[in-house]
């Protein structure tokens, strides 16, 4: 229902940027989701292999998301003044992040991946299996590293379509790659969990070479490194101060998120694979609740640059709003859909059971998260009041869920289910203070100066 201060404009303006931001959700969900469908077909362990190997990825992918946040915070607010200049610095200082990390994460994937893999699981079949998957993988991170800090400044500058189009071919490459290489196809050798983490850099190569391309024609901001890499120290010194606690908050959070993995790990593969599962689900469902929090950061950046602070505010309310009424839709459809996805992948009957349990509990679950994502990630930072949602995480997740579910795990001895609810209580922790503090705090400001 749309509120009687909604300014003229407003819904076209955010659904132009939230749509091709849920497209590209939807497609990057659909590449996780290729992999577990394939490898469901071939073993219960090599889809939990995978989807343990894969914690590299999504950390690194936590990373690229606060790194995306923390360009967004300033880029946005400085693409709303029309300084290009400065956007090119605030992506240079992305790209020297990123980029440390990535080489890192490769060089440990690459020659120590067996133990990479025992810090998730004791499991030996689960360990041999994912340091296979890591070998294979370890140059997508290289390509992320490059192609994600480029995405995120591009979009920062309301090119969100960019994104949309280059997960596509993304997707494109991986589907048919992951067909041809794990079952193989065309005469081809069936490769199993090797051709899946081969799939997935491959199609990460062609990501690269389409932004590649696609750096040389834009317009936005100048990529050459003489522009890139030319930063003002004062810039540096306000990406730490205002940008800097968005991807330590995030990076907090996936060490958290993480950590869950690790525990569930050591608790057997079933509950890993209904895992792995539900987290596909759970992602494919909430693209547009998301989509709605991503746009959102880039539609008050722009107006937070311009000065219209006002306007923001107003803004800020009636996106809220439709989150919210998003995130209760998504729920109910996540909720009819439980008899339908355990059919679609080989599972234990234990691990049947535990997948349609994690699935009612992620109907709730999702809903804390569209919004504090929203709040934490969205409004507050784009603000620039990135520091409150890392005292957040840090309360919420390190103080309360997951020493519950360390607890509940190796001490009590609860059943895996139980542990689940435990890891799940995070959301519902900090939900209060995000809302209190949305209504309450001084979380607009604008952020922008003048550089020599």
């Amino acid at each position: 229902m749309k509120s009687k201060t909604v300014r003229e404009g407003f819904y076209r303006e955010l659904w132009v940027l939230v749509v091709p931001i849920v497209i590209q959700n939807l497609i990057t969900s659909a590449v996780t989701m290729a992999d577990v469908l394939m490898l469901g077909r071939v073993s219960q362990t090599a889809l939990s292999a995978a989807s343990l190997a894969g914690q590299v990825m999504f950390l690194l992918s936590m990373l690229y998301f606060g790194l995306a946040s923390a360009i967004t915070i300033l880029s946005s607010q400085y693409w709303g003044k029309q300084d290009r200049d400065t956007v090119s610095g605030i992506f240079g200082i992305g790209l020297l992040i990123s980029m440390f990390v990535s080489l890192f994460a490769a060089f440990m994937a690459f020659f120590f991946p067996q133990n990479v893999m025992a810090v998730w699981t004791n499991v030996p079949e689960l360990q041999q299996e994912g340091a296979v998957y890591l070998r294979y993988a370890a140059l997508s991170y290289c390509f992320l590293g490059i192609t994600q800090p480029y995405l995120a400044a591009m979009k920062s500058c309301e090119r969100v379509k960019l994104s949309m189009r280059v997960s596509m071919i993304a997707l494109g490459a991986n589907v048919v790659l992951n067909a041809v290489l794990i079952f193989g196809l065309f005469g081809l050798p069936a490769m199993g969990i090797k051709g899946a983490a081969l799939a997935t850099t491959l199609s990460r190569g062609i990501e690269l070479a389409v932004c590649g391309y696609d750096s040389v024609h834009q317009e936005c901001f100048r990529t050459d490194p003489a522009h890139v890499f030319h930063i003002p120290a004062a810039l540096a010194k306000d990406f730490a101060n205002y940008s800097a606690p968005a991807l330590v908050n995030d990076m907090v959070w996936a060490l958290a998120y993480n950590m869950n993995s690790v525990i569930m790990g050591h608790l057997g593969s079933d509950i890993v694979a209904a895992n792995s599962v539900v987290t596909v689900a759970r992602d494919v469902i909430t693209t547009v609740g998301f989509g709605i929090a991503s746009a959102s950061s880039i539609l008050l950046g722009r107006e937070i640059g311009a000065n219209n602070l006002a306007l923001a505010e107003e803004d800020a309310k009636n996106i809220f709003r439709t989150a919210l009424q998003a995130a209760l839709v998504q729920g109910v459809i996540l909720f009819a859909l439980i008899p339908v996805i355990p059919g679609l992948v080989i599972l234990s009957e234990t691990a049947a059971g535990y997948l349609r349990s994690m699935l009612m509990i992620s109907c709730i679950y999702q809903i804390g998260q569209i919004m504090n994502t929203l709040l934490i990630a969205s409004f507050f930072r784009c603000g620039g009041d990135s520091r409150y949602g890392l005292f957040l995480d840090l309360f919420s997740m390190w103080g309360v869920s997951v020493p519950l579910a360390l607890c509940g795990a190796f001490v009590l001895r609860l059943p895996p289910l139980a542990v689940y609810c435990l890891m799940c209580l995070d959301e519902f922790v900090k939900l209060p203070f995000a809302l209190h503090h949305y209504y309450h705090g001084q979380w607009i400001r604008n952020l922008t100066r003048e550089f020599e």
